[in-house]
């Protein structure tokens, strides 16, 4: 398997942008076999309004978060040509080898094994990068609505320079606040696998990435390179 990519929910703020990524989604499908875990996007903003509001315990927003990429995934599975959503890993596996989009929906995994911290710190990120540990594979791509991570905020500070690569370990010693969650570069660390982050406004760069050549991103390393 080729790579697991992450879809985050910020791209569905621009539904035509989304559908045009979709569309290529399954084109790159046709050559690559990869596996789309969804992001919460505004499915978890909900939890997080529902936490701060009634003080929900660790583990009950955590589990609601996820029910959230879950829906998120559904959503996939309908503007992503020739996909199908799946609860299982094996079913996940086989629909890339014959070149279907699998759209995996993580609740029943995340329940049942129940392998992460129990925070607003582990995200769609590390869930993905989680999957991709479980389905042995080396390449993650963590698709959202910027283009990798900056040395500042880019929204706000027009001097903000993309870094290009960095190791989860220097990632992991870094106290600013970035893109990613906090909990992802110790997930690298401990599973062995390669983070993308990437624009999804530019799908070129994703089929890139897939085809082992350079792109505007982010590379999270297992180590420096």
């Amino acid at each position: 398997m080729d790579a697991v990519i992450k879809i985050g929910g910020s791209l569905a703020e621009d539904p035509e942008q989304l559908k045009a990524l979709c569309i290529k989604l399954s084109e790159f499908a046709k050559k690559y076999a990869i596996v789309v875990v969804p992001g919460g996007g505004s499915f978890a903003d909900v939890v997080r309004d529902f936490d701060q509001r009634f003080n929900l315990s660790s583990g009950i927003s955590h589990r609601m978060a996820i029910l959230g990429m879950d829906q998120f995934g559904l959503l996939l599975s309908q503007i992503i040509p020739n996909s199908c959503a799946t609860y299982l890993l094996n079913d996940a596996k086989q629909l890339s080898e014959i070149r279907i989009v699998p759209i995996f929906l993580p609740s029943r995994l995340m329940f049942r094994e129940d392998p992460l911290e129990s925070s607003w710190d582990v995200t769609s990120d590390s869930i993905a990068t989680y999957v991709a540990s479980r389905l042995h594979v080396a390449k993650v791509l963590l698709v959202t609505d910027v283009d990798g991570i900056f040395t500042k905020d880019p929204k706000k500070h027009s001097d903000a320079a993309l870094i290009k690569q960095l190791s989860a370990e220097e990632l992991l010693k870094s106290k600013k606040r970035t893109s990613v969650d906090g909990f992802l570069p110790k997930l690298v660390i401990e599973a062995q696998v390669d983070c993308y982050v990437v624009n999804g406004k530019y799908p070129e760069r994703i089929e890139a990435i897939l085809s082992g050549h350079q792109a505007t991103c982010t590379l999270i390393a297992t180590a420096t390179k």
